[in-house]
């Protein structure tokens, strides 16, 4: 194995490296350093049930390069409230947002405690940005927590950013009633960013989905159809080009791939709520 990948991090305190992490796996797939042995394992397997799956983790990052850069540049947005935002990477909200403008605020919420040590040591200079360890299904204690009250004015717009976590959110969590929370949460003209694992056939989003629940030992939600990704919307003005495979939404470069295969796609879009 290359040498890059056999240095392991350090596990936190009470951290079970035997267990993949939805998180470390997407480190993983792009091409970080934040993962464990159980993590690759699991993203092997994944890559051979659905061979797209790297290129796919990799087209999402962009996606949220330029939807922050747009909402920055275009909308004016000054704060981010990044839900399940993973392990720092290259080009995240804050360093995206901040070259807009330096005083962008962003929160970061993840419950992996390996996140937030590493989130943590990357934002020990920055005044202007956090990372909170929460579960993004509480948000009453999300909105509540001392860092999203001193950094997000909860009178001026701001955007809501789900990507590439609502498919970890089990049906019976109602991933739908979470995005409605957020949403009424936020003062009006804010926006909502969301992309989510999708496959148009069942059989695709049952072999997937049985995959990712029996390695990350339950903590998964489910691939879903793309009419019930447009319902997150419902009632939002979405941006055009409105819902689409987000490596179409709003390409500003030509560094980003065509998504190679179709058994699984990551669907989603930015929307503004009313006001």
């Amino acid at each position: 194995m290359d040498g890059h990948f056999a240095r392991s991090p350090a596990s936190p305190r009470g951290v079970d490296t035997s267990q993949p992490s939805v998180a470390r796996m997407y480190d993983y797939y792009l091409d970080g350093s934040n993962h464990f042995a159980a993590d690759r394992k699991a993203c092997e397997e994944l890559s051979a049930l659905a061979p797209s799956t790297k290129i796919l983790a990799q087209n999402n990052r962009h996606f949220l390069r330029r939807a922050v850069r747009y909402l920055a540049q275009e909308c004016g947005i000054r704060q981010f409230l990044d839900h399940g935002s993973g392990l720092p990477t290259q080009d995240n909200v804050h360093q995206v947002a901040q070259q807009v403008d330096p005083a962008a605020r962003v929160v970061y919420v993840d419950k992996d405690p390996i996140v937030l040590a590493h989130g943590r040591a990357l934002l020990e200079d920055q005044s202007r940005t956090a990372v909170i360890q929460a579960d993004m299904r509480d948000t009453d204690a999300i909105m509540g927590d001392p860092s999203v009250r001193r950094l997000l004015d909860f009178t001026e717009p701001m955007a809501a950013l789900f990507v590439s976590v609502l498919h970890c959110i089990r049906d019976e969590d109602d991933p739908a009633a979470l995005v409605r929370r957020v949403v009424s949460a936020m003062p009006p003209g804010s926006f909502l960013v969301i992309s989510h694992l999708v496959s148009e056939d069942p059989a695709t989003r049952q072999a997937t989905t049985d995959f990712m629940q029996r390695s990350t030992g339950g903590d998964w939600g489910r691939v879903r159809e793309p009419r019930e990704v447009a319902a997150y919307f419902e009632g939002l003005h979405l941006v055009p080009p409105g819902l689409v495979e987000i490596s179409t939404w709003r390409q500003d470069t030509d560094l980003v791939r065509k998504q190679p295969g179709d058994e699984w796609i990551e669907y989603g879009g930015v929307a503004r709520t009313s006001g």
